[in-house]
């Protein structure tokens, strides 16, 4: 594509015409009912889309207004759908804000951000999500309806707001789309963040259509008419959002897969061509890869582990000798062309953001024609600020990639990553105070602490709040210690601590699928997983695993005690953001008797 390209698309929704214009779809999105894809063409989805823009302005919301303020504003909680992005070009067109929010948020969240953004209808999915929002509806007194994608007891469907149009009130959303400005706000979205309250990022049409073509022209991503996308994560999240309209733009299907535990046999059935994760599912499915190889025998095992062995030499630029090369060829016609099989047999990209992706696992994957290139940015750019390409030195593993193109990129002298240009938000809805703070002089201030490898690839080193000092006044950097630790295959889960304290400590959950792996062939009894952490032989593991991953530590990083928990952190116990970051301040409180035993 070159980049000349979406030149006349000034609106997000005007992508949705464009592909119409050059390659119109029969499959542009796609969703399992009842056990089968249901397909809707790229006209079905403008028709429908206008439909819900007329319904959603008989309801009395929608319309030009002067601010952000005035914008109506809809919520949707719901898994991915066709009807999500169907919904989303519907609120775009005629000037309604649209708030997602995940279904994993809690009720007392929700309920704060339905009041903060005064929202007036609500769109769902699932039983679940509607008890969740009948709980704390008369709580938000802005509520004015409750929508269903699917058709539940005591909820209105989606559809009801369409049964009663005319051909005036569908005319009425061609006149309002010519008011809509690429400057006006398309959607907030509200982070959870590690810490305090949600705040509102609000995003313009240009701030998110900019970043849609400028990473279109940086990776670069071909246009690929007859291409597929298996999309699975979190749509409510801006990365997933973001790259749906890479793909609509670029003519690729997008095919949503049913939930979490179906990916497996999406990939098989869909077989895409590119698909984004983060780096925590790519860890589940490298691990299940290495359960599969240990349960092997003979020479195929000796051949897995002779194959995983090469691909952990592998480096981007490459510089390897011809020997290397022709092994890693054998490698992937007996051993590697079975992992690709697993995810559909034709994928040419993964991306990965959210957070850092182990080097081992990059190396791994890129070495067994499995390419995936490592992404950054954070909501308020929209998201994307550096990637990874495909292109000729566009790649450096173990960094987040090149900056895109249209904005700046630099390193403040405290090694903050800032960011300027036109992707970056309008600002915090209803907090100019917060909006202050980060963005000053047109410069947003990450948050992030980076450095340049090789003077043009940005790599992140940890977040500025997560540094923290020991006693002797050096700074830690939590991250580079927990991702060390967390390529050992008994470690599902660690949190390093250490303020203040002459040494750093960890508490640690282990992987206990792994873990039970291991005390099988040591036949060690199984019981619980509270006699698992206790036993002696467990202990005496994880004090070598300890050891082991110390020794590429400086001294003052160096983990001196450790304590093994039984319960993985989640979203749903309040340890993780819906993004799966870490909530360290309330993982401490839970955890804080543990903490104070580590420096008695």
């Amino acid at each position: 594509m070159h980049s000349t390209s979406l030149s006349n698309t000034r609106r997000l929704f005007d992508v949705i015409e464009w592909q119409a214009n050059r390659f119109p779809k029969e499959d542009l999105l796609c969703g399992k009912e009842n056990g089968n894809w249901c397909k809707y063409s790229t006209h079905d989805v403008m028709y429908e889309a206008l439909q819900i823009s007329a319904g959603l302005l008989q309801l009395g919301i929608g319309g030009k207004k002067k601010s952000v303020l005035e914008q109506d504003k809809v919520a949707i909680i719901s898994k991915n759908r066709p009807e999500w992005l169907i919904l989303d070009l519907a609120c775009q067109q005629i000037g309604v804000i649209l708030c997602p929010i995940y279904p994993t948020t809690p009720a007392s969240e929700i309920e704060f951000i339905f009041n903060d953004a005064n929202i007036k209808y609500v769109f769902i999915s699932g039983k679940d999500i509607l008890h969740k929002i009948k709980t704390i509806q008369p709580s938000i007194p802005s509520i004015q309806n409750v929508f269903s994608f699917d058709d539940l007891q005591g909820v209105d469907h989606w559809k009801m707001i369409t049964s009663n149009l005319s051909k005036s009130d569908t005319e009425k959303v061609t006149n309002y789309k010519h008011t809509i400005e690429t400057q006006d706000c398309a959607t907030i979205i509200y982070t959870s963040g590690t810490t305090g309250l949600p705040k509102g990022v609000m995003l313009s049409h240009e701030n998110f259509l900019s970043n849609v073509k400028n990473s279109i022209i940086t990776f670069p991503f071909p246009e690929m008419p007859h291409g597929k996308a298996l999309s699975f994560l979190p749509l409510n999240h801006i990365f997933e959002r973001m790259v749906s309209y890479i793909y609509i733009a670029c003519g690729i299907s997008i095919y949503y897969a049913e939930g979490m535990e179906t990916i497996g046999n999406d990939l098989k059935e869909v077989q895409p061509q590119i698909f984004t994760t983060v780096p925590r599912l790519l860890e589940k499915v490298f691990d299940k890869i290495m359960q599969k190889g240990a349960s092997l025998t003979g020479i195929k095992k000796k051949l897995f582990y002779w194959a995983v062995g090469l691909a952990e030499k592998y480096n981007i630029p490459n510089h390897q000798n011809l020997w290397y090369k022709l092994q890693l060829m054998m490698a992937n016609k007996i051993i590697f062309n079975k992992w690709r099989e697993a995810l559909g047999g034709k994928v040419q990209f993964i991306v990965t953001g959210g957070a850092a992706c182990q080097l081992n696992l990059l190396k791994i994957f890129n070495a067994a024609q499995i390419p995936v290139y490592e992404g950054y940015g954070p909501t308020e750019n929209s998201p994307v600020i550096s990637v990874n390409c495909h292109k000729k030195r566009g790649t450096n593993l173990g960094t987040v990639g090149l900056p895109i193109e249209g904005q700046e990129v630099k390193i403040a002298e405290d090694g903050e990553i800032c960011v300027k240009g036109p992707s970056v938000m309008m600002g915090y809805y209803n907090r100019p105070d917060l909006t202050e703070e980060v963005i000053i002089d047109g410069w947003l201030h990450t948050g992030d602490i980076g450095v340049w490898e090789d003077g043009k690839y940005l790599k992140i080193t940890d977040r500025k709040k997560e540094l923290f000092k020991n006693s002797g006044g050096k700074y830690i950097a939590p991250q580079v210690i927990e991702n060390a630790f967390k390529t050992s295959p008994f470690i599902e889960q660690i949190m390093v601590v250490g303020a203040n304290e002459k040494y750093v400590c960890a508490i640690i959950i282990p992987s206990f699928e792994n873990l039970h792996q291991w005390m099988a062939k040591e036949n060690i009894e199984i019981v619980s997983k509270e006699s698992t952490v206790q036993h002696e032989k467990v202990q005496k593991l994880f004090k070598e695993v300890v050891k082991k991953h110390n020794t590429n530590l400086n001294p003052i990083e160096q983990v001196k005690k450790f304590e093994l928990l039984i319960h993985e952190w989640s979203v749903e116990t309040g340890e993780l953001t819906p993004k799966m970051s870490m909530r360290r301040k309330i993982i401490m409180e839970k955890n804080q008797h543990i903490i104070n035993r580590f420096y008695l």
